[in-house]
């Protein structure tokens, strides 16, 4: 198969899709709503199997290697995957996200060290996050209790950042950063989006408009995309795949 696809019950979710993006790069998943970014988003990811195509994510052959590109990745602000609880506080979701750490993503070895050892790791690697994601809970309006609901649009979606980078992720999927939100918090969140990369950390962003310097995967011509696909030369290596996106940290 060429080009990589997802179809639902109500048709195709995408199709035809070509990226290719290197160690370290800002993609954009750009296109109108309901065209499919959010799957694009969760195939990227490991998440959602494609129906049809390939992809190469930091090496890793999607669908074939779902579970390993699991792994390596982490979702911020996708609705009914990374929903924020409202009536938690910013504390209590940062406890939350090292404990689930800690049990689920520490290697036996990590298991193995001390409480103490193991309490100031959680709590460094919570610090390089939330550093990472540019949020200060001490400057919220009550602090570390403040309270999920009582958050800014771009507040709640470094706090989503901030919680997905715990786990220390080679690729980073943010689903949305531009909805409801002014030009100069748009401008906001892609600074942020940068600054993430800057590690070697490649992220994938659903948007309505990708900035000029980002890698875009445009789901509002995939099948356009997808009529170059069953026309290119049936000599390309198809083990290369459709959708080519490096991860890693230089």
């Amino acid at each position: 198969m060429r080009g990589l696809g997802l179809r639902g019950p109500r048709g195709w979710a995408y199709r035809g899709v070509r990226v290719a993006a290197e160690p370290g790069a800002l993609v954009a998943v750009a296109g109108a709503s309901g065209s499919g970014r959010t799957s694009l988003l969760l195939t990227l990811t490991g998440r959602m199997r494609p129906t049809e195509g390939t992809a190469l994510v930091g090496g890793l052959a999607l669908p074939r290697r779902m579970a390993a590109v699991r792994r390596v990745s982490a979702l911020a602000h996708v609705p009914g995957v990374t929903d924020l609880d409202p009536a938690l506080t910013v504390a209590e979701h940062l406890r939350e996200r090292a404990l689930l750490q800690r049990r689920f993503g520490d290697s036996v070895r990590g298991l193995l060290r001390p409480r103490r050892d193991r309490a100031r790791a959680a709590r460094q690697r919570i610090d390089r996050a939330l550093d990472a994601a540019g949020l200060d809970p001490r400057a919220l309006p009550k602090g570390p209790r403040t309270a999920v609901r009582d958050l800014e649009r771009v507040e709640a979606l470094r706090l989503s950042v901030a919680l997905a980078l715990v786990g220390r992720p080679r690729l980073l999927g943010v689903d949305d950063v531009d909805l409801k939100l002014s030009p100069d918090e748009r401008t906001e969140v892609w600074e942020l989006l940068r600054s993430l990369t800057e590690d070697g950390t490649t992220v994938v962003a659903v948007c309505a408009e990708a900035p000029q310097d980002a890698v875009v995967a445009s789901t509002d011509d995939a099948d356009e995309n997808q009529d170059e696909t069953e026309d290119a030369d049936e000599d390309e290596d198809e083990e290369a795949g459709d959708a080519l996106v490096e991860t890693g940290r230089s």
